[in-house]
């Protein structure tokens, strides 16, 4: 139950749905499998999975939502090769050419073709919302499948005004400050794993792993005018996780310390088990993203929102 990676949005205005509206707009867009000539589907599945049959999970005000999308796997070298085929039998039966518009139309025609035969694969995306204090955090590193996820929540509810979380200080420069310094603030510690990006054009880009990144071969590199884009960071010892210039949190980990309390909360079952983690999970982010946000000089709220 525990996200692995977050991506952390803010709604711009009160949560335009209630819990039970929430409920039966995702009723309507359930997950179901690809029909023969679709080559993926979207849809919302039950967090639990044959644990439960709710397609939204509710505790103490969070809610937990689940896509799945099943989609066609068709390799691009299985379509070019038998393109390939299909452009020299007609150019060998009709002594011609095959150009670019008719090749397009044979590629179409043999992607429909081969869809019904293509082996087919799910993947689910997580997402928590706390109405109360106005976020969503979607367990993904990819922008692609949490917009995927967003788009599919607002067509089904009608209505869903939300902006990616912002800072005041740019991710990198406070990363920077943070590993020169050799300390970071709001109870955030340095780990030993960061990533070091030239900032010109050609720059390069320096990968450390189990390192001292108070080491004077790191201090050379900031001092050389490289930046940090990405950085291990522990958190009060709850969490830790990789941070990014973007603000996308990477290998998210959380510590034993709550593992082992959400197991002795939860029941004998699963489900009062995945309850239990989800109940940790989703507190200890609301503690993290302001701390998180702080240590980033504030959150960055446009004017009007």
């Amino acid at each position: 139950m525990w996200f692995r990676n977050l991506l952390i949005y803010r709604f711009s205005q009160p949560v335009p749905f209630s819990e039970s509206e929430l409920v039966d707009a995702l009723e309507q867009k359930a997950a179901r499998p690809c029909a023969s000539q679709e080559t993926h589907t979207l849809g919302w599945t039950t967090p639990w999975g044959r644990h439960s049959e709710n397609r939204v999970e509710v505790s103490n005000g969070y809610w937990l939502i689940a896509m799945r999308k099943e989609e066609r796997i068709l390799p691009g070298s299985v379509v070019k090769e038998a393109l390939a085929e299909k452009v020299e039998e007609i150019e060998n039966r009709d002594a011609r050419k095959v150009y670019k518009k008719e090749r397009d139309t044979l590629k179409d025609e043999i992607v429909m073709s081969l869809l019904p035969r293509a082996f087919t694969r799910t993947q689910t995306t997580f997402a928590c919302i706390c109405p109360a204090e106005g976020w969503i955090a979607v367990d993904s590193s990819s922008h692609k499948r949490a917009e995927d996820l967003l788009s599919l929540l607002r067509e089904c509810t009608g209505s869903l005004p939300v902006r990616p979380l912002n800072v005041k200080i740019a991710p990198a420069a406070c990363m920077t400050q943070w590993v020169k310094e050799n300390q970071a603030p709001e109870q955030l510690q340095i780990g030993d794993d960061c990533e070091l990006r030239d900032t010109s054009e050609d720059g390069g880009v320096v990968r450390c792993k189990r390192q001292d990144l108070a080491s004077d071969e790191i201090q050379l590199h900031l001092s050389a005018g490289k930046q940090v884009s990405q950085l291990m960071l522990q958190w009060q010892e709850k969490l830790s996780f990789s941070l990014d210039d973007k603000l996308t949190l990477k290998r998210v980990k959380f510590e034993d310390l709550l593992r082992d309390e959400a197991e002795e909360n939860g029941g004998d079952d699963m489900l009062s088990q995945l309850d239990a983690s989800f109940t940790i999970m989703s507190s200890t982010l609301s503690e993290l993203i302001p701390s998180l946000t702080n240590a980033l000089g504030g959150e960055d709220i446009p004017q009007g929102v």
